[in-house]
């Protein structure tokens, strides 16, 4: 048995082979996976119920599985800022630093050949949408 927060093996099987500057997508419930990630970015539906489990509940497992370099997040079209912001930089600390992307570059961003994996959530909060670039271990 694994001792790691992540015990999916998928996901497992995917962050293992990324490296420095590759990344990984966690999306919320309403991201269109498909139609805006790569082709080849591995994809992983662990979106059980509305809500279950919650983008921050899978950051969380990630943030102690994977040293995360920079977090890039879809900025709402009036500059607001989400909810859900505060609580990424709650569970990231002082790892990384999150950046705003307006929608259509984000996307852009997830169709890039260096996301190698995405996992769709049941998340049902706007906005909720979180790309992490994996970072160096020390």
């Amino acid at each position: 048995m694994l001792k790691t927060s992540c015990i999916n093996p998928e996901i497992m099987s995917t962050l293992a082979c990324c490296g420095h500057g590759d990344k990984i997508l966690i999306a919320d419930g309403n991201y269109p996976i498909e139609s805006n990630t790569n082709t080849n970015t591995k994809k992983a539906y662990i979106n059980l119920s509305h809500g279950i489990p919650t983008v921050t509940q899978v950051l969380n497992v990630l943030s102690n599985t994977i040293t995360i370099e920079k977090a890039e997040v879809m900025a709402t079209d009036d500059g607001q800022e989400p909810l859900i912001f505060q609580e990424f930089k709650k569970i990231l600390g002082t790892e990384a630093t999150l950046y705003d992307l307006n929608r259509f570059k984000f996307y852009e961003e997830c169709k890039k050949e260096n996301v190698k994996l995405a996992i769709a959530t049941g998340e049902q909060r706007v906005y909720a949408n979180i790309l992490l670039t994996v970072g160096v271990v020390n």
